[in-house]
């Protein structure tokens, strides 16, 4: 019997295109002032036309500045792609969310809260992390300019159907556990590798419990364990969350597509190429100690020995991690200091992430040496933060409150983690370099970057503080 994979791969294929690949039909195109700018750019030189202007649509986000009052100017290595972006989306049509327009944020944070992507969607964007959004049951993720300009061309791609993964979280998060901390569970038992060549279902009681926006967060990272594509099954949850948005159908076509949507699931049945079982209850706070999402453990427990790696390749992996990031194995990660909190990102930036931070950092001050920002991930996230007060929670602790954008997630904006410096953050990769060359980056929930802000250290937040 089907796998929801398979329901809605089949709903998209056009034609078998040779090869072991199909023509997909693409539903959704994004677009951001990198990827995109660079495919409109390509199909400017090459004289293409783009096949339905109103099923794309663009915001700057990766190299913009989020500083107070910001232009696309303020970080001038970046102009020349929000330039770009801004004159192919006139030149074609594209529906442009520019900087501080209503509807202008993280390409991942503002196309699902606009209602632009929808259960059974296929969405594409020039970036990995396209997979978020299949928190809401879309089949979505990223690819490179090329494709992303062939998209643009044709609203189809060539694509080897990939394989299906289940992973079931069963049970219930304790308190102070979060998707961030379930998807980083199952990236460091799984393995970075292990969705290579699947398309993961996350599932589970645990799983249905999550409101949205934390479904949103448990997709953003399947990229993070290999796969190109991450979802789940849409609920009643999901069309409540969806209704009334700006481009969400209404009257008798909302009824249709709610009807179609309720049909969007994995057969009881339904057979998978890999099926892991993870017990909720048994997660507790996580915190990554490497270079890696898989280098991570429970924020209680010590920092692992080189020695104790399953093969050479990762204790190799594992030391020069270690001599990076400045760590003793055997030392309790909880404790160490920290210089930088990163608040923001397609992983963390929604308005229940900052709240989740807020009530961590309200009545409390960032401690000495501590440099904190929060940003929003949308231009409708920060307002609706600001009408809750959030801001001057935020501000009266100490934090920089920013403009909307990619920030110090990917470090291509003029905004980076100084050498050396040790940041948590909420984003979702600690690569070497990735906030900044020689920057230390801890990856964890916005509850735990926030108590680290407050404490200048990496703190439980499950004991008090």
């Amino acid at each position: 019997m089907p796998t929801l994979l398979d329901k809605l791969w089949q709903a998209h294929r056009v034609a078998s295109a040779g090869g072991g690949q199909d023509l997909i039909h693409i539903d959704r195109i994004l677009l951001h002032d990198l990827s995109g700018a660079r495919a409109l750019a390509e199909l400017a030189e090459k004289g293409h036309a783009i096949a339905h202007p109103a099923l794309a649509f663009a915001t700057p986000d990766h190299a913009v500045a989020t500083g107070p009052g910001r232009t696309a100017e303020t970080f001038p290595a970046g102009a020349r792609g929000v330039a770009l972006l801004r004159e192919g989306a006139a030149r074609h049509g594209i529906r442009l969310f520019d900087l501080g327009q209503d509807g202008q944020g993280i390409v991942h944070v503002m196309g699902p809260e606009l209602g632009i992507v929808l259960p059974g969607l296929t969405v594409i964007c020039g970036d990995s992390h396209t997979c978020t959004n299949g928190g809401l049951g879309a089949l979505a993720f990223g690819v490179g300019s090329s494709e992303l300009a062939h998209a643009l061309a044709t609203q189809t791609l060539r694509l080897a159907k990939p394989k299906a993964m289940r992973v079931r979280f069963e049970g219930a998060f304790p308190l102070g556990t979060t998707a961030k901390d379930a998807v980083l569970a199952a990236i460091g038992r799984l393995g970075t590798g292990a969705g290579a060549g699947f398309a993961i279902e996350w599932a589970g009681s645990a799983v249905r419990a999550l409101e949205v926006e934390q479904r949103l967060t448990l997709c953003n990272l399947s990229i993070e364990m290999g796969a190109r594509m991450g979802f789940i099954a849409p609920d009643e949850r999901v069309f409540a969350w969806i209704a009334g948005r700006d481009y969400a159908p209404r009257g008798a076509a909302w009824e249709a597509a709610v009807a179609a949507w309720r049909g969007l699931a994995s057969d009881e049945d339904a057979a998978f190429d890999a099926d892991h079982v993870i017990d909720a209850g048994a997660i507790a706070p996580q915190v990554t100690w490497g270079t890696s999402p898989e280098h991570v453990i429970a924020v209680d427990a010590p920092i692992p020995a080189p020695e104790a790696a399953p093969d050479p390749a990762r204790r190799k992996a594992w030391a020069d991690a270690l001599a990076y990031q400045g760590l003793e194995p055997g030392r309790p990660l909880a404790g160490t200091r920290v210089d930088w909190v990163f608040i923001g990102s397609c992983t963390n930036a929604r308005l229940s992430d900052l709240r989740e931070a807020a009530r961590m950092v309200r009545g409390r001050r960032v401690a000495p040496g501590v440099t904190a920002w929060v940003v929003p991930g949308s231009v409708r996230v920060k307002r609706a933060a600001e009408e809750e007060g959030l801001d001057r929670v935020f501000r009266d602790a100490g934090f920089d409150w920013r403009e909307p954008g990619c920030s110090l997630c990917v470090a291509a904006n003029g905004e980076a983690v100084p050498p050396g410096a040790r940041c948590v953050s909420t984003s979702n990769r600690n690569f070497v370099g990735r906030q900044g060359k020689g920057a230390r980056t801890h990856l964890a929930s916005p509850a735990m970057a926030a108590a680290a802000a407050v404490t200048g250290r990496i703190t439980d937040i499950r004991r008090p503080f």
